[in-house]
């Protein structure tokens, strides 16, 4: 995402993405972006479908999964192939490099679906404590084992010579092909993540946003004026931040630590709704503001997000997205709230596990009759 787009010798053919195009695909960026608030530390790959149907991790492979392809001509319009439906899968991840064992583990991961039309978009979370069947993953060592689907960041991120650090890049491997094993979606088109300072950036570069605080919420990481809460014996000690019921002005420390908790009412459930919501509240700042008509603005919120954002379309720019989805408007993002229950084995806690109608939400999504299964199902709709 350096790349000025002017022309250059030898090049007079080369496309110059024009104001509104990069505001698109800023846009684009900050839907991804959002979706990862918790993330200490992030990378990306992608999971594309083979020739059998079953999942494969190759990063070679094309995005468009044997879909039509951009033309050979010099001068390809932006976008060109990108057909729906469209599957993103956004991830973030957790890996606190400050702690030397600490091994990184998938916070939230979140599916963003793109019907045919390319002009509605469908957003649901995977509960971190899912119970899943995290596949044998040789690169790490690992033999494969039924857990908790945010381990499989942590036991593909391993190195069985026991190398460190750990590799995110590899960890998410396993964690896409977890994710498309588990779900059915076989074809996931591209993956984003986003590090804390990123996010907090972005959001500080916006000026804010402005979210409806859906329930009162009290911080376990940071005091009212920002600073982290000391961890004693017991736990966090000292005083708490405390989000308010209401429509609120968040800055980008209080948008990230807002979005990460979860021992709330409802638990890692309210705490998926609020990741969603936020993604429409950032989404909507960005576009509120008019800049593409203040290019050095638009430069300066780009740049916030830097390295702390790694967007892997495989083979595809954000940019190409960003064009293929120039017809999604915040307004025609569906937020999907999927219920679950804990699960235990008598002796204890190990993990959700999603109820029938949320399993069959992600059957009918697959079959491409999302809209139809929400409207018989209003209630999986998380309010505007």
């Amino acid at each position: 995402m350096t790349d000025t787009g002017q022309d250059r010798p030898g090049h007079s053919h080369r496309w110059q993405p024009n104001r509104r195009a990069r505001s698109r695909q800023l846009a684009v960026i900050v839907t991804v972006v959002a979706l990862l608030a918790g993330t200490a530390y992030a990378t990306s790959a992608l999971l594309s479908g083979s020739d059998d149907g079953q999942p494969s991790t190759d990063t070679t492979a094309s995005t468009t999964s044997g879909r039509s392809t951009p033309s050979a001509s010099p001068t390809p319009e932006p976008g060109a192939g990108i057909t729906g439906p469209l599957n993103l899968l956004l991830v973030g991840v957790d890996t606190r490099v400050s702690e030397p064992s600490w091994e990184p583990h998938g916070d939230a991961v979140l599916v963003m679906h793109i019907p045919k039309g390319l002009d509605r978009a469908y957003l649901f979370s995977l509960p971190r404590d899912l119970v899943v069947d995290i596949p044998a993953f040789p690169k790490a060592g690992f033999s494969g084992a039924r857990t908790k689907l945010t381990h499989a960041m942590s036991y593909g991120s391993r190195d069985p010579a026991g190398r460190r650090p750990p590799n995110t890049a590899q960890g998410f491997e396993l964690l896409a092909t977890t994710v498309s094993r588990y779900t059915g979606i076989n074809r996931l088109d591209a993956g984003g993540v986003l590090t804390f300072g990123g996010f907090d950036n972005l959001v500080d570069a916006v000026g804010g946003v402005d979210l409806y605080i859906d329930q009162r919420v009290v911080s376990r990481h940071r005091r009212p004026d920002g600073t982290h809460r000391a961890s004693g014996p017991g736990g966090y000690v000292g005083p708490q931040m405390v989000y308010e019921k209401g429509q609120r002005h968040l800055t980008g420390w209080q948008a990230l630590d807002y979005a990460r908790q979860r021992y709330i009412n409802g638990g890692d459930y309210s705490r998926q709704r609020h990741h969603q919501q936020l993604v429409k509240a950032v989404t909507r700042k960005i576009l509120s503001q008019d800049l593409t008509r203040d290019p050095a603005r638009l430069d300066q919120v780009m740049n916030a997000v830097g390295s702390g954002f790694t967007f892997q379309g495989n083979g595809r720019r954000v940019v190409d997205f960003a064009f293929a989805l120039s017809g999604l408007s915040v307004e025609a993002m569906t937020l999907v709230e999927l219920p679950g229950h804990s699960v235990s084995d008598g002796s204890g806690y190990l993990g959700e596990q999603l109820d029938d109608v949320s399993r069959r939400f992600i059957a009918e999504l697959r079959a491409g009759r999302v809209a139809d299964f929400l409207a018989a199902n209003p209630t999986l709709v998380v309010p505007r």
